[in-house]
């Protein structure tokens, strides 16, 4: 394996995916996931940049490794009398390999539903949140919100609660329902945490603003025309309340703005 999304990220000056770089990287995503969800029968729980690595294909970087520590050993030092290595990082590869999804430790069988908190705050899906039974649709929602930190630049969702203590699950919720509208009634029904947040006819009753003048059409950036169109249909494909609105990874393998 080479290095993951993540380090690709920061390596390019613009902090940010091309088109087709992200096409290719989430056709691999997909894949994984098609595969997981349907052979495996499991739930990935943490997909983010840094769990996505790319195979090496281009074997030079191995050997400008090699040279490189021949001619210039890493720092090292004894601890223990074991020997502890500065890393060396990889060259950039003339082309890239393949995407694989990595890192399984909190991976869970998908035909047990469950309630318990999981996945990256910011990529939290909705009903991770308000605590209804999840499986596999929590992976689909977690790439859609990870999409937009790798095309955009930045987090789709922020979930930084104003009384300035960092992440809040209240924010997080205000943040989603500004770019999607107030989340279905039945819903709310099925959510354990639901009355926390919101009265039982679905008011938002939490003492935060729920942002306005926000949606993926105007928050995206890169891209115009019918091309837009399609990756905004695209997103919300992803991006919906309810995990069964949701598409599936092989229903958006099949995607017209991922083939074009």
């Amino acid at each position: 394996m080479w290095e993951s999304f993540r380090d690709l990220l920061y390596r390019n000056p613009n902090h940010r995916f091309t088109e087709d770089l992200l096409k290719a990287g989430l056709i691999q995503i997909f894949l994984a996931l098609d595969y997981l969800h349907t052979e495996c029968k499991l739930v990935q729980t943490d997909i983010k940049s840094d769990n996505i690595l790319q195979e090496i294909e281009d074997k030079s970087i191995l050997e400008s490794f090699t040279q490189a520590e021949l001619k210039s050993p890493s720092p090292r030092k004894t601890v223990n009398d074991l020997p502890i290595y500065a890393s060396r990082r990889f060259d950039l590869p003339k082309v890239f390999g393949r995407a694989v999804l990595s890192d399984f430790g909190s991976a869970v069988q998908g035909v047990e539903r469950r309630n318990h908190d999981a996945q990256p705050n910011i990529y939290r899906s909705p009903e991770v949140m308000l605590k209804t039974d999840w499986s596999y649709p929590v992976d689909i929602w977690n790439v859609g919100a990870m999409v937009w930190d790798l095309f955009e630049g930045r987090h789709l969702f922020y979930g930084n609660d104003p009384d300035g203590k960092g992440y809040s699950t209240r924010a997080h919720l205000a943040e989603v329902m500004g770019f999607l509208g107030p989340p279905p009634l039945d819903m709310l029904q099925r959510g354990k945490r639901s009355h926390e947040f919101f009265t039982s006819d679905g008011k938002w009753k939490q003492d935060i603003e729920i942002p306005t003048g926000v949606s993926l059409e105007l928050s995206e950036e890169f891209l115009d025309g019918k091309n837009k169109e399609m990756f905004i249909a695209f997103m919300r494909g992803m991006l919906q309340w309810r995990p069964e609105d949701r598409k599936t990874a092989k229903e958006l393998l099949q995607d017209p703005w991922l083939n074009d």
